[in-house]
Formats: structure tokens, C-alpha cells, sequence
């Protein structure tokens, strides 16, 4: 599937505060790159060395008081949607040093909190079946609720409130996974079916097989969902940071 993409985005900043975005899809075997142009307007682009899941970020440089940015793609998805209940777990002992990072709490994901709820829930599932289970658990007991949370809200948060918005769905799926020993980790990126247009959370968890994406909302698929970075949570693989404020103006996300 080609899906295009067209982000753009309009902050008032602080006067030549730098900003690190996070906009670009990453290329893998799963997305090839047909397309992606950047561009910031009166601005001095400085693109970090590094590779991997963490994605492509980019330093913006300026000495104004306003982000201008475009960024347009068009990338071509192949990423195989293997039946998830049907996929195995892997031993700890096989697992590579990537997966091994994705096992641990973090700050959104407080997974040693949700131990006995997850043995209580869902120990009596191993693997793929467990991961629908608790895909499908926080599916039909969460709200998606627009505003409901912010940059501060962590999974027990949305655990106790039951609602939130894709950040916070795929947070608390990471949580539950890693409580019960499964790898998981916090992506971003674009759908096409997402509603309302906008930035994207998946989770992805490692079984047989490698990384799975797996999206609570219910909103994407493996086969139509961008990947724009992945991390241990939405610190990780912010679209955008910077040191001081940031005042939105405009900020539009089309993806088709």
C-alpha cells in the first residue's frame, strides 16, 4: 500500500529556540521511501547521526519566533499481518538486546504496577493470545476521548480514569505486555484511517517472528500504518521538543 503523507505545522517559539522534530518516516525493509522532502522556513537544518528505531530527527536552527514547517511523503508499506494469537512467545534467554530494553518500566509505562492485575487477567494466555487478549481488553475498556489526557498522563493513570487518546491506548498495552514478560514498545507514526486525522500510536511487541505492530484504537493496520519512530514510550519519540514554550498557531496532518 503507497500511503502519502502531508504534515503541516505553524508554533510561535521562544526567539531562536532550537527545536528537535521528529516528522520523518523511517526507512526499513517494511516502508521504502518514494518520497520525503522537508522544509522549514528561515531555518538552518541539522540532521542527527543515528540509526534505528529511534527514527530520522532533525535540529531546527532559527533566530525567529515562529515554526514554518512542511513535511510531505509518499512511502510504500509491505509490513505482513500475521494472525497475532496464533504467534508464540520467545524465551527471555533468545531474546535480542533491542527486545531486552523493551522490557523494563518507564516513566508513561509503569509496567511493575500492573503485575498481579495482568497474572489475575491474563496469566492463564501465553504469546500472541495473551497480547490480543490485553489488545482487546483495553479496546473494549477504555473511552478514546479527546483532551482527556496530556504529557503528563501515565498508563496507571489511564488505567484508573478509562479513557484517553491513542498515546494513552498504546501506552497501557505496553505496560500490560511488559508486566507479563512480552517486550513492548511505544510507536509513532500515520494511518491513512485515523479519525481525527492526526499523529498515530501503535504499540509493538516482540513474538515469534520479530516486532508486531499491534494498535488498541482499533484505528490502523500493520499493512497501512507509517512508522515514524519507536521507543520505551511517548518521551521517547516526541514529533516535536524544544527547551522553552510553544504555542500552536496551525497544525494540520493528511494522510492518504
Amino acid at each position: 500500500m503507497i500511503v502519502t503523507i502531508d504534515v503541516t505545522m505553524d508554533y510561535a517559539l521562544e526567539p531562536g529556540d532550537p527545536v528537535l522534530l521528529a516528522l520523518a518516516v523511517l526507512p526499513s525493509p517494511a516502508q521504502t521511501i518514494l518520497h520525503s522532502d522537508l522544509q522549514v522556513q528561515d531555518a538552518q537544518l541539522s540532521w542527527l547521526d543515528q540509526a534505528g528505531a529511534a527514527g530520522q530527527r532533525v535540529w531546527v536552527l532559527h533566530e525567529g519566533v515562529r515554526l514554518l514547517a512542511r513535511y510531505a511523503a509518499r512511502v510504500q508499506i509491505s509490513r505482513a499481518a500475521p494472525l497475532l494469537d496464533r504467534l508464540s512467545a520467545v524465551p527471555m534467554h533468545d531474546l535480542p538486546t533491542e527486545a531486552l530494553a523493551a522490557l523494563r518500566p518507564s516513566l508513561f509505562c509503569p509496567s511493575d504496577r500492573f503485575g498481579p492485575f495482568v497474572q489475575d487477567r491474563f496469566g492463564h494466555l501465553s504469546g500472541g493470545a495473551m497480547i490480543a487478549a490485553m489488545r482487546d481488553w483495553v479496546a473494549g475498556n477504555l473511552r478514546y476521548v479527546p483532551g482527556a489526557s496530556d504529557a503528563a498522563t501515565t498508563a496507571l493513570d489511564t488505567f484508573v480514569t478509562r479513557q484517553g487518546v491513542c498515546r494513552d491506548y498504546a501506552h497501557l498495552l505496553c505496560a500490560f505486555a511488559r508486566a507479563a514478560g512480552v517486550p513492548a514498545r511505544y510507536v509513532s507514526g500515520y494511518s491513512p484511517s485515523v479519525t481525527p486525522p492526526d499523529f498515530h500510536a501503535c504499540a509493538e511487541v516482540w513474538l515469534e517472528g520479530g516486532w508486531q505492530l499491534v494498535d488498541p484504537t482499533g484505528m490502523s493496520t500493520p499493512g497501512n500504518f507509517a512508522v515514524i519512530a519507536s521507543g520505551r514510550d511517548a518521551g521517547d519519540v516526541a514529533f516535536m521538543e524544544t527547551a522553552g514554550w510553544a504555542t500552536v498557531v496551525r497544525q494540520e496532518v493528511r494522510v492518504g
